[in-house]
């Protein structure tokens, strides 16, 4: 597979802003919300404190039951479906009630896959799903309850066609061939999964400039990155640049925190359950300040722990772990941040 060129890359993206970019404009043009400079602070001790705990470990993601270890074959294509399907697991009036093997959230898609593995299903392989019918992967998603259906199943179906189609014309039918031609570039492979798969394009009109959000597309590298610890198909030399996957759970931390506080209006809106279009400006406030937010801690931490804490290797200190760990800290306080509204759109984008 030929190699993507950094240079060529960088001035294809230049068609609308990166992540952190978009993040800075959106913040600078926001009228729902305000970033507070003292939450901030909050959590950059909380960072500094997870990294030198160990706390906050590139580790952590392949210790997880459910995910691939980097010495599986199948690892990459499992994680490429997993986040091919990473979106939307919440139902109205009960943003929990979908469940797979007692799991809820993500984790239920990924005990759906594994199970469907189990099954004897080729569920990695494009030849397989770029064909499914919505009748195999409805019932690959069947809930606990026999009940409960998993949000936007067509869209699904939709998002692996199309993902699948390409893997077969275009890249052999492995997503490891994506992964080898940006030549352990995160910045490159982003590039190429916005370009060659339309499902990961998670971009908005935002105050006169295209914005990058790319939740899916940036949590795809930073799994790979995470499965494979920052090595072989998971080394990337500029792993730094990809920052937080912006999403409805990381701003209840950022709001707990008091880094991130919303306007009256907005507050008022998201305690309604206003169910949100994907684009609108309240929803991409949100998520442009979400990623804003931990781009000035990640600066921040990796300052701190410079000129205090020399022993700390920072080359895996990045907004992937933050995210990580702020989203795994959502869920260990839960019911303590139930409190907080979060916004909802019902998108494929997250």
């Amino acid at each position: 597979m030929p190699t993507i060129p950094l240079r060529r890359t960088l001035s294809k993206m230049c068609a609308a802003l990166t992540p952190r970019e978009s993040g800075e404009h959106i913040v600078r043009h926001a009228k729902y919300l305000k970033v507070l400079p003292a939450g901030v602070d909050r959590l950059v001790e909380e960072i500094v404190g997870g990294l030198i705990s160990k706390r906050i470990d590139v580790a952590n993601f392949s210790q997880h039951e459910l995910h691939p270890k980097p010495s599986d074959g199948h690892a990459a294509n499992w994680i490429f479906v997993v986040d091919t399907l990473n979106f939307c697991f919440w139902t109205p009036h009960n943003y929990t009630k979908y469940k797979v093997n007692g799991y809820t959230g993500y984790f239920a898609l990924c005990a759906a896959i594994n199970r469907a593995m189990a099954d004897g299903l080729d569920i990695t392989n494009p030849e397989f799903y770029s064909k499914m019918e919505l009748s195999t992967l409805s019932n690959i998603f069947r809930a606990d309850d026999a009940e409960t259906k998993i949000p936007l199943l067509e869209q699904r179906l939709e998002c692996l066609h199309q993902v699948g189609e390409r893997l077969l014309s275009k890249w052999q039918g492995s997503f490891e061939h994506v992964i080898k031609a940006a030549d352990h570039s995160a910045v490159a492979l982003l590039q190429l999964i916005v370009d060659e798969f339309p499902c990961f394009r998670d971009q908005a009109q935002f105050a006169g400039e295209r914005v990058s959000i790319l939740k899916r597309a940036q949590i795809l590298i930073g799994d790979l990155w995470s499965c494979y610890r920052g090595e072989g198909l998971g080394y990337f030399e500029d792993i730094e640049k990809i920052t937080m996957f912006a999403d409805y759970r990381i701003p209840q931390v950022l709001v707990h925190f008091g880094s991130l506080e919303y306007t009256p209006e907005l507050l008022e809106l998201l305690q309604k359950d206003t169910i949100l279009q994907n684009g609108d400006a309240m929803e991409v406030e949100i998520r442009g300040a979400s990623i804003y937010i931990i781009e000035q801690v990640k600066d921040a931490v990796l300052e701190i722990l410079k000129q205090t804490h020399p022993a700390v290797d920072v080359r895996n200190v990045n907004s992937i772990l933050i995210d990580q760990y702020l989203w795994d800290y959502r869920r260990a306080h839960a019911a303590e941040l139930e409190y907080i509204p979060f916004h909802k759109v019902l998108s494929i984008y997250y």
